[in-house]
């Protein structure tokens, strides 16, 4: 097994599967499946989920509301995402425990360090809602934040894209991806991989990212086994 504890993004926009807005039951359920497969090989595992499926704040903002206002809008989306995955993941027999940014008694736990890492070593999937509990920070920023603080291996952003790169594989055909690159090569080159402050917090606290393609079932189960899947982003 490749890694021991790791912390998986989701994009909430992922959740819709083909619809246009909310979450997908097929979707959700899918992706519960696979992450109860890497569970089981005993990987300790946290999820951190956006909220693009129910509401961003940026594009509130541009559509004249408060950007605060929206982005803690946005962060309630996302524990609206972080319960139905809990609820997905229940049903498929896998322990679980929400744990939120905004103290949310009724519904979760609210975000302590040391009782997230107490929950994975007992191999219960931790996800992690709320993003950062601050306005102005991407859930992009809320993973990593996290997964320095519970000390994770790797980041797995999983996304609908098998990687990195060259250039927008759906607009440029000639584009081409990269196995591996270092973050100084992404600087570089200009490449979007995540929010930048999440990027610089992966770089300057040498946290490895793999961005991979979460929708393709087996996927995630063939990074633990340490097959070269997706892009990883290293040192």
């Amino acid at each position: 097994m490749k890694y021991k504890r790791i912390l998986l993004k989701l994009s909430g926009e992922a959740l819709m599967g083909n619809k246009q807005f909310g979450i997908d039951n097929e979707r959700l359920a899918q992706y519960a499946v696979q992450i109860k497969e890497i569970s089981e090989m005993g990987v300790e595992v946290a999820v951190v989920i956006g909220g693009g499926n129910i509401f961003r704040g940026i594009q509130a903002e541009e559509g004249g509301m408060d950007r605060v206002h929206g982005d803690y809008m946005g962060m309630l989306a996302t524990v609206i995402n972080s319960m139905a995955l809990q609820s997905a993941l229940e049903k498929a027999g896998v322990e679980t425990r929400l744990q939120s940014a905004i103290k949310m008694e009724q519904i979760c736990e609210p975000f302590i360090r040391r009782k997230a890492v107490r929950h994975l070593e007992k191999n219960r999937v931790v996800i992690f809602g709320a993003g950062t509990g601050n306005p102005y920070f991407t859930t992009d920023t809320a993973a990593t934040l996290r997964a320095i603080e519970i000390e994770a291996d790797v980041v797995l952003k999983g996304t609908r894209v098998d990687g990195i790169y060259t250039a927008d594989p759906e607009k440029d055909k000639t584009a081409t991806k990269y196995d591996t690159i270092t973050f100084s090569e992404v600087y570089d080159k200009g490449l979007e991989v995540m929010d930048m402050t999440a990027f610089t917090l992966c770089n300057e606290n040498k946290l490895p990212i793999i961005i991979f393609d979460m929708n393709k079932i087996g996927n995630l189960k063939k990074i633990m086994e340490g097959h070269q899947v997706g892009t990883l982003v290293e040192f």
